[in-house]
């Protein structure tokens, strides 16, 4: 009987009826292609000279190369399908809505996250390379760098998990979360026990989960079943059973920010496999970190950015920014200048160093509860409606002006020429590259697709590893012992163009000592792969890996 019941709600459940409602749609395309048959003549005339147009567009566009080559394939193969399907994806009035309502917001926010010129001054005596950097986030996307923040390290869920639920216990105020995936289980179930327990305090909590959750993790009406008990929730774009582009856009940030004082950000979602009580594919690797300070202030409103987005009532954002209160202490072990808030104790903007200024392990200092205080951190935000790559750009800078090593640990490994260009050439200027990627991949697609780039990277001096336990979910960058990035950002088309992310970059933090020091231990529990290995693939997968490397974009 449970299993006739488990059949008959897939059979009729909202993901079946989803499915089926989106190729009803295309199989209606299809039949008036058909209908259309007997104009033939008239109608491959038009759609000639319309493909000629869109191709011209196409290569003038300013996107990406990999993507004109994805649209130019089918324009050309296929033109009046082909021109018809870039036609309607590239005019979508959701994308459109979305990006002026982001506009909007962020013309509100951006007064409140104007950049601290002291604290860009003091990076520019110590880097004028990384103040540029600064710079291009400061213009580019309206993000600022702190001085008075201090950063924890999580090398797996699990660790991250006992932090949370220490951190939720602690609230007064309010709390946000805003996640990719979120599934019932011990993770969630206990995370939501506090959050009915927190409202019942009086302190606000607001929720917010990507629409695709709906499909096969959580009921389509699950933000009315959170509001009953005082928690405000809502779904990021829910999916609809209609063609449309916009809903490939989807909200991959993982956030969460408590009163204002911390926040967490990295690859880790509310799943009960993220934390490795459910096994699915090995042994899951993932990594988060825990701001405090200034810094938080970023997190808040890239939360309240994607919030507002669809709210009719103004937000009152400075109600939610958390001015730390600067104290004066004498103390040896840290350093002259302090700020204390909420008992964590932060560092001024001195990263610990030797005698040449360098960046010295044996100088890291951290405060009594395992926050590392000093140097800077530089929260940012990656929108697919800004014009800008902000990841990809932030990625690329670390690799190529990294003097001594670039480490990476990334799940998905489809890469197009820029980054590709980058990585080998790093290699080549005898700057250790080393890559980590799963053996046991969550998607095997991907993997094929993945293995394409190994042989290109192999010949040019990029090492690659991979995760022999089990499936590798971090998203992280380390070089030169000076700087780091945590977040959710993927080496993959989507990720770097298609999805909303979020990541810090972390300068001169004694935490990025024990990042690289977790990079190095995941390194040792990995194979490296060879030349020869690339020659032992299977022929059958390594073709399938190549044909999808013309769907790469949409991977």
């Amino acid at each position: 009987m449970k299993k006739r019941k488990g059949l008959l709600k897939m059979i009729f459940g909202r993901t079946t009826i989803v499915v089926l409602l989106l190729l009803i749609q295309i199989v209606i395309l299809f039949v008036t292609f058909n209908w259309l048959a007997d104009y033939t003549v008239f109608i491959y005339g038009a759609f000639t000279l319309l493909s000629g147009a869109v191709l011209i567009y196409i290569i003038n566009d300013d996107q990406n190369a990999s993507f004109k080559m994805a649209w130019i394939i089918p324009v050309l193969v296929i033109p009046v399908f082909g021109t018809l399907l870039y036609l309607f994806m590239k005019f979508q009035f959701g994308t459109k809505f979305i990006k002026r309502s982001m506009d909007d917001t962020g013309k509100i926010i951006k007064p409140l996250l104007i950049q601290n010129p002291d604290v860009l001054n003091s990076l520019q005596e110590i880097n004028p390379n990384e103040a540029g950097l600064v710079r291009y986030l400061n213009n580019s996307a309206g993000y600022s760098i702190y001085a008075n923040s201090s950063v924890k390290y999580f090398p797996l869920g699990e660790d991250k998990f006992k932090e949370m639920l220490i951190q939720l216990e602690a609230a007064k105020k309010f709390i946000f979360l805003e996640y990719f995936i979120v599934a019932k289980g011990y993770m969630w179930n206990s995370i939501l026990e506090i959050l009915k327990r927190k409202v019942n305090e009086g302190v606000e909590v607001r929720f917010m989960y990507d629409g695709t959750c709906s499909l096969f993790l959580l009921p389509y009406n699950y933000p009315k079943e959170l509001i009953k008990f005082g928690i405000q929730c809502k779904m990021f774009s829910p999916i609809k059973p209609i063609l449309s582009t916009h809903q490939t856009n989807r909200d991959h940030r993982k956030i969460l920010v408590i009163d204002g004082h911390v926040a967490f950000t990295g690859g880790i979602n509310l799943a009960d496999e993220y934390i490795n009580l459910e096994v699915r594919f090995g042994h899951w690797k993932d990594t988060a970190i825990m701001v405090s300070g200034d810094a938080v202030k970023s997190f808040t409103l890239m939360f309240l950015q994607m919030w507002n987005i669809k709210e009719q009532v103004p937000e009152i954002y400075e109600n939610y920014i958390c001015e730390n209160v600067q104290v004066m202490k004498d103390n040896e072990d840290l350093v002259d200048n302090v700020i204390l808030t909420d008992n964590v104790i932060l560092a001024d903007n001195v990263m610990p160093t030797d005698n040449n200024n360098n960046m010295s392990a044996d100088n890291v200092k951290s405060a009594d509860n395992g926050m590392s205080a000093g140097g800077y951190v530089m929260p940012f935000g990656d929108s697919p409606f800004d014009g800008e790559n902000i990841g990809k750009n932030v990625y690329i800078d670390i690799i190529n002006r990294a003097k001594n090593y670039v480490h990476i640990m990334t799940p998905y490994l489809i890469l197009d020429d820029e980054m590709i260009a980058a990585l080998i050439y790093a290699a080549q200027r005898d700057v250790e590259t080393i890559i980590i990627t799963p053996h046991i991949p969550d998607k095997v697609y991907t993997y094929l697709l993945a293995r394409t780039y190994y042989r290109e990277l192999l010949e040019k001096g990029v090492k690659i590893y991979e995760y022999t336990p089990g499936f590798i979910h971090a998203k992280v960058f380390t070089s030169d012992d000076e700087k780091a990035v945590v977040g959710t950002i993927n080496l993959d088309f989507r990720s770097l163009y298609l999805h909303f992310e979020c990541a810090a970059y972390i300068y001169r933090n004694p935490e990025i000592f024990k990042i690289e020091e977790d990079f190095q231990n995941t390194r040792l529990q990995s194979h490296e792969m060879t030349l020869e290995d690339c020659r032992k693939f299977p022929v059958v997968k390594k073709f399938l890996g190549q044909v999808l490397r013309l769907f790469a974009p949409l991977m």
